[in-house]
């Protein structure tokens, strides 16, 4: 019986995908579930999974193809096995074939079980997955893994070199490579210059005294990671003013559709996280009613799949406002962008112990600057100042996201 391999159904957000590249071969011998194809949209990689076990029988779309939802990919022959004839549905046995001997070392990893972005890396740099001894979960390998092994005994392939687009020069010539643009850094690309061209785009700027945020996780991260398994960050103080500050100025939350302002009365925070593939944003649902352990988990999850390729596009999908951390890249101020159709974008930044005056006398503070980058066609200046001390108030005094004043 032939089966049909479909690309799945996408969200409404993501018009369409790119075939990144096929695991497999017309001909091949295929086990259900066992990743046939990597579809590439504006935000993640989806595996395609087969249906059926049986051979690959036709593929429609080459790599590098634009497919939509329910479109045809390729077909199986269900229940074949590569080298038997098919009579009347029933495979009969091939001859046995004399099983060749493993490298001594290397251990067979079924491709299925590697995440989508290190299988391009192994394919890249043509590299066999039993060379490499992973280090995650079950012997699971990473990222980090291929390119440990890479930068000790693998030279890029010639089809980097090739990439080169200057003409053959003598040693210490300089050159210039020529790289298209990922699906994801080409769409973050025009998701900027949509905001830029969209948006009355504002930045206000203030700083905040951390010294009790400092002190309090200080005080309590061992009881904290013991009891929940997760450390305690900075993000999850950050997120609770934020909701705080939120559900005092909506227009912050809400978003502009056409000649209407639409106001959301719930609170889907985004986390921008980066990956090597560019920046993702994946989406802290309802973050109001999350407690700080729930949101530090939840965070770490994120990052987590984000970086090994296997976050979800329900993930990524939506949200009301967005924090984004560039103080772990050692940034001091910045003006953040607009992650449209959103109205507002908090930019935290790395935290510098300062002399500051308090109450007459200089002391020594854990400073932060933190920047809100507003859409001014529906926030005003006022707001969005108000909304920065909102969130300066409720993080130098902590006490106040327990009693909600």
């Amino acid at each position: 019986m032939i089966k049909e391999v479909k690309v799945p159904q996408l969200p409404e957000s993501i018009a369409d995908a790119t075939l990144v590249n096929w695991h497999k071969k017309p001909g091949d011998s295929i086990q259900r579930d066992e990743n046939l194809v990597d579809l590439e949209t504006d935000k993640v990689v989806l595996e395609v999974p087969a249906p059926v076990a049986g051979i690959l029988k036709e593929i429609m779309k080459e790599d590098g193809a634009t497919v939509n939802s329910g479109e045809l990919l390729a077909t199986i022959e269900e229940g074949a096995v590569a080298g038997e004839k098919v009579v009347s549905g029933i495979a009969s046995p091939a001859p046995e074939k004399a099983s060749e001997p493993v490298k001594s070392g290397q251990q067979k990893k079924s491709a299925h079980k590697l995440s989508p972005s290190v299988r391009r890396l192994l394919e890249e740099y043509e590299i066999d997955a039993g060379d490499i001894v992973g280090s995650g979960r079950g012997g699971r390998i990473s990222k980090a893994d291929v390119m440990k092994y890479v930068e000790r005994a693998v030279a890029p392939p010639d089809k980097q070199r090739d990439a080169v687009t200057a003409t053959a020069a003598p040693t210490g010539s300089r050159q210039d490579r020529r790289v298209p643009m990922t699906r994801l850094r080409s769409r973050i690309a025009d998701r900027m210059v949509e905001a830029q061209n969209t948006a009355a785009m504002l930045t206000s700027f203030n700083e905040v005294d951390l010294s009790a945020v400092v002190e309090l996780r200080k005080k309590y991260q061992g009881k904290f990671e013991k009891k929940y398994g997760v450390r305690l960050g900075f993000m999850s103080f950050f997120a609770k003013a934020s909701v705080e500050a939120l559900q005092k100025f909506p227009s912050v939350n809400a978003s502009v559709e056409g000649s209407d302002i639409v106001y959301h009365d719930y609170y889907d925070i985004g986390v921008a996280v980066s990956t090597d593939r560019g920046l993702m944003v994946p989406i802290l649902r309802d973050a109001d009613s999350l407690s700080y352990a729930g949101i530090e988990k939840a965070i770490a999850g994120f990052a987590g799949r984000a970086k090994d390729g296997s976050i979800t596009l329900e993930e990524l999908t939506g949200g009301t406002f967005t924090i984004t951390n560039g103080g772990v890249f050692g940034s001091l101020m910045s003006t953040p962008i607009l992650n449209m159709p959103q109205s507002a974008i908090l930019g935290m930044h790395a935290i510098k112990e300062r002399p500051v005056v308090v109450d007459g006398e200089i002391v020594v503070r854990a400073m932060m600057y933190i920047a809100l980058t507003y859409d001014h066609r529906i926030i005003d200046g006022r707001e969005a100042v108000q909304f920065l001390v909102s969130i300066k108030e409720t993080l130098e005094d902590p006490a106040r996201l327990m009693l909600q004043i």
